[in-house]
């Protein structure tokens, strides 16, 4: 079943401290934290819209350190929550918090309310990457809260950022690895966007601190999704899903990020099997799988466009049994 999840955003208000990065309001649109009515009103509008898919999906708490928060009102929360999952109407609670804000006990209150996932703020495993980003957390904490988590029983996400103050490309992958031995259920990558008002703003108005290009994070991110996919680990979310463009200053924010990603896994993945077959140029004939062929074609058909510069004119089309991020040369 798809993964789904009917989100409510809580602002920054378990958070002890303020990263390099962050913007909540931004990043999440929202100002006032949710009261336990505002996650009855989205649970009821879910199940009107959704019907029995609804069963499949999770009522999540994003946007801020959920397990920091004040004990009174998350508990307020999570029992507005556990109403529709203790009636079998959602498959659980989904939360996000921060590393250092895991202990037995909280777990133990998540267990009782009906909490199925917790999700993990990693956003780099290099601890001077860590320090110099303001995070307030070292990888070791990470490390220990994924442990944590799993052997609660809870699913466990974590999540990864790239373009960070202090990294760079291998410093990415390196997170990515660390993160892969960790085992985790669900995994989301998000590039550094630069928001005004943020710590980044004021080492990127004094140049010290560059964002990536839209161009270097499709790249990156194309190699982590392929990582994270051959160790079956499912990437469940690829850059913001939105942001608020007044507080927007630069960075590789689109919003259509994983598109773009997959459209360049199918494009290099299709100019490596020209080129090793040594096939002629003109017409050829390509299959992936099911379901693939607008990514094959790249957004604005951008990928055939450039095999067509190259002098491929490639026709499409899509079995099944090929598998995903494939590409089979047909006769």
């Amino acid at each position: 079943m798809r993964h789904a999840n009917i989100a409510l955003f809580v602002p920054n208000i378990g958070c002890k401290n303020t990263c390099s990065f962050c913007d909540q309001r931004a990043i999440t649109g929202k100002v006032n934290p949710p009261a336990p009515q505002d996650v009855r009103a989205a649970a009821d509008r879910a199940l009107e819209t959704m019907g029995e898919a609804a069963r499949g999906a999770e009522i999540a708490f994003f946007g801020g350190s959920f397990t920091a928060i004040d004990p009174e009102y998350r508990t307020s929360l999570l029992k507005a929550a556990y109403f529709y999952v203790e009636k079998g109407l959602f498959r659980g609670i989904r939360i996000s918090t921060r590393p250092d804000a895991v202990d037995a006990e909280i777990l133990s209150e998540l267990k009782a309310y009906g909490v199925t996932a917790v999700e993990l703020g990693a956003q780099s495993m290099r601890d001077e990457v860590l320090s110099a980003n303001l995070r307030g957390h070292t990888a070791g904490q990470v490390r220990r809260a994924a442990e944590m988590i799993k052997s609660t029983g809870f699913s466990l996400g974590l999540q990864m950022m790239t373009g960070l103050y202090l990294d760079d490309d291998a410093g990415a992958v390196y997170t990515a690895e660390e993160i892969t031995k960790l085992s985790p259920d669900s995994v989301r990558i998000y590039p550094t966007v630069l928001f005004k008002g943020t710590y980044l703003e004021m080492l990127f108005r004094k140049g010290i601190y560059r964002p990536q290009t839209l161009e270097e994070a499709v790249r990156l991110c194309a190699g982590l999704l392929l990582r994270f996919h051959e160790k079956d680990i499912p990437v469940i979310r690829l850059g913001l899903h939105t942001i608020d463009r007044e507080s927007y200053l630069d960075g590789p924010f689109h919003p259509a990020f994983r598109e773009l990603c997959e459209g360049s896994i199918y494009f290099d993945r299709a100019v490596s099997l020209l080129t090793r077959r040594n096939i002629p140029k003109g017409e050829v004939l390509l299959a992936v799988r099911r379901g693939e062929i607008s990514k094959m074609i790249g957004q604005r058909r951008i990928n055939i466009e450039k095999l067509s510069r190259r002098g491929y004119n490639c026709k499409i089309s899509e079995d099944v049994s090929i598998k995903k991020y494939e590409i089979c040369l047909l006769p």
